[in-house]
């Protein structure tokens, strides 16, 4: 039981990284593959700026049927319904009416991760494009 929980949340932390790193890669790459000059035409771009929110869609979807196996795994039901944040009161409860998940946590320290990430790389390892 306790291998499936991780193999579920190991496969979650790799769609979330494919999610925000490798689908946008992907994308690019293949639209590279369909131009021959450096100018290319609007087709491209379209390809990109379609695929791309589309995969994320899929992938997504892939998320979050990982999300209620691990919770059906762990006993926890995650298909319960949660009322929008901003449908509530102001003056209601204003503790959270849905409990974190699994791949909550998983999201989160993918993107924190990617944006740590990501400034390093800028600052440490980008260099200028200004002439020197």
């Amino acid at each position: 039981m306790r291998v499936r929980q991780l193999g579920l949340i190991a496969l979650m932390a790799l769609g979330s990284v494919l999610l925000w790193l490798g689908l946008p890669f992907i994308w690019v790459f293949l639209a590279s593959k369909l131009v021959d000059s450096s100018q290319p035409s609007i087709g491209p771009y379209l390809l990109i700026l379609f695929g791309i929110p589309a995969s994320m869609f899929v992938v997504g979807k892939g998320l979050s049927r990982l999300n209620r196996a691990y919770g059906r795994l762990n006993g926890t039901p995650s298909d319960q319904p949660v009322q929008a944040a901003w449908m509530r009161s102001m003056r209601g409860e204003r503790g959270s009416t849905r409990p974190r998940t699994v791949l909550d946590v998983v999201m989160v320290i993918s993107v924190v991760s990617a944006l740590l990430l990501f400034g390093v790389w800028f600052f440490a390892f980008a260099g200028s494009s200004l002439p020197s």
